[in-house]
């Protein structure tokens, strides 16, 4: 997706200013109002963006790859679940083969992790809504990290 001057500079604010609401970007962009932005956000940014657990407004990394251009030093903070923190720690890197919701399952396993199949794939699905983990369609959907796990500081939270 190509982005307008406009969109790209805007973008860059999302990616300075996460997590943010919509009112803070409704200030900086002087709009009349966050249905406005939310309206802006989904049909020029919406690849570009996700609401965390809170519902605050935050870039994906590609969009913090966008704007600050490849090998960026810049480290992304995501918020994820408990069992979303253990999968980044046992899934398929950037350039590994990815594994499909089984074969994740097996590795939390042996990790120590006990989860039930339904769990590990809303986690991922909710990683990959994020960004974080990307999909390749084989046969069965199949699953790695989107980018290396030296990019991004994961917090926990309780959901």
């Amino acid at each position: 997706m190509t982005l307008s001057e406009a969109a790209r500079e805007r973008l860059a604010d999302i990616v300075a200013n996460q997590p943010t609401k919509n009112g803070e970007l409704q200030d900086l962009w002087d709009m009349d109002s966050g249905s406005e932005v939310h309206q802006y956000l989904e049909s020029e940014l919406k690849e570009y963006y996700y609401r965390n657990e809170d519902s605050l407004i935050c870039a994906t990394p590609e969009a913090t790859e966008l704007i600050d251009g490849e090998g960026s030093d810049r480290v992304q903070t995501m918020t994820v679940t408990p069992l979303q923190q253990a999968i980044v720690e046992v899934i398929a890197g950037p350039d590994e083969e990815s594994q499909s919701v089984v074969s994740v399952l097996h590795a939390l396993r042996d990790a120590g992790e006990d989860p039930d199949v339904d769990d590990v794939r809303s986690a991922l699905r909710g990683l990959a809504d994020k960004g974080l983990v990307e999909t390749v369609q084989k046969t069965v959907p199949t699953f790695r990290l989107a980018i290396d796990r030296e990019d991004v500081d994961v917090e926990v939270t309780d959901a």
